[in-house]
């Protein structure tokens, strides 16, 4: 049986996918002359590569941690992550992600454990001017943590909240930047069994498109736990290939493959992570 915070949880990602599906018919018109004017697939994965890119998509992002926890064991993460931009005139966008993760835990005895469950959502809005300068494009706004986990071993029971934002540089061949945000728990406990939590999250991302919907790219994920005693950051080194496809030559299927190490680590943090991804493109 699933707990009640977890059924809570999925019901959750099945109205963002409803909510992605009914956006998406709404704007059927649009895209489909989109299609018809002959779109390439480099042209959608520059979008895909922006974070506040004016397209719809839902990504399932798996995260496969090596060696992680006392143990060194597996830990599996899929982010259902689905992207809504939201046209609020001709001159401004709001770009809605959200990002629900579903866990999978190696054992962390003598901590007590569960084996599967439903992590914190965040939900990340971003204010940006639909058409960049020189190719370049900004965006900036509100993240808010959600807990909506199923066992306090998958994170904290207490909402959280901060500020977000972006930078992108666009080029024929390039879509690079970086992504910032830091988010503070409203409340909570500290010591064993801590709530409370001060986090900040940094991305910076570099991609390169070869044409054909290939491209190489790097975007490592740094974390940084203020509150931790001990270590508090996570640095990966790695990189990825990406490849768009056309599934049955109309839909835009974007799929990753990439690995990185983690030369800097928090206590029990994994060594190397595997990172994959499929993305349907609407």
């Amino acid at each position: 049986m699933l707990s009640r915070r977890t059924r809570i949880s999925l019901g959750l990602c099945s109205v963002l996918l409803l909510s992605v599906g009914h956006s998406w018919a709404q704007s059927a018109p649009d895209q489909g002359a989109e299609a018809d004017s002959g779109a390439s697939e480099t042209a959608i994965a520059k979008k895909l590569q922006n974070p506040v890119g004016d397209i719809i998509s839902v990504p399932f992002q798996s995260n496969t941690n090596f060696n992680y926890g006392p143990h060194q064991g597996t830990q599996e993460l899929l982010n259902v992550q689905p992207v809504i931009p939201i046209h609020i005139n001709e001159n401004w966008n709001v770009i809605a992600r959200t990002i629900l993760p579903l866990i999978w835990q190696p054992t962390l005895q003598p901590a007590q454990t569960v084996p599967f469950g439903t992590g914190p959502i965040t939900f990340s809005a971003f204010l940006s001017p639909r058409n960049p300068i020189d190719g370049w494009i900004w965006g900036v706004g509100p993240v808010a943590q959600i807990p909506t986990i199923s066992s306090a071993t998958l994170g904290s029971n207490v909402w959280g909240g901060g500020p977000t934002a972006v930078v992108v540089k666009t080029t024929s061949h390039i879509v690079a930047g970086v992504l910032i945000n830091n988010v503070w728990s409203f409340g909570g406990t500290s010591g064993t069994g801590a709530t409370r939590y001060n986090i900040m999250t940094l991305q910076p991302f570099f991609n390169y498109n070869l044409g054909e919907g290939w491209a190489l790219s790097t975007s490592p994920l740094l974390t940084t736990n203020w509150y931790a005693t001990g270590d508090k950051w996570t640095v990966p080194v790695g990189a990825q290939v990406i490849k768009l496809i056309k599934v049955g030559g109309k839909l835009p299927v974007n799929l990753l493959l990439g690995a990185y190490y983690n030369p800097i680590r928090q206590s029990d943090g994994s060594t190397w992570n595997i990172r994959s991804q499929i993305a349907f493109v609407f």
